[in-house]
């Protein structure tokens, strides 16, 4: 019998996103290290495009023109989105 699986929230690709206050983000050479102080959770990020998706952030309006300006086409984002829900579920991305 295999174990349920949790189902991911749903993420607002329309809304604004930032690193949660609480988390460091540290370039490596697989990619990136996020660092949770508040819950002391550790995430390696080995994508480097969702690395420049989180780190472009500030620059973009939602998470939707954040994917689109790293390259990604809307009939591709569907992975990237997946990982992203995964970092907002975890706490380490948070919307505004």
């Amino acid at each position: 019998m295999s174990a349920p699986v949790k189902a991911l929230p749903a993420v607002d690709l329309d809304a604004r996103w930032a690193l949660h206050p609480q988390v460091a983000l540290r370039p490596e050479s697989f990619g990136a290290l996020l660092y949770h102080f508040g819950t002391r959770k550790l995430s390696f990020l080995k994508n480097r495009t969702i690395v420049a998706i989180i780190e472009s952030f500030p620059q973009h309006p939602d998470m939707r023109s954040a994917i689109s300006a790293a390259g990604i086409d809307q009939s591709a984002c569907a992975p990237y989105v997946r990982a992203l829900a995964t970092l907002a579920d975890s706490k380490m991305i948070t919307k505004l």
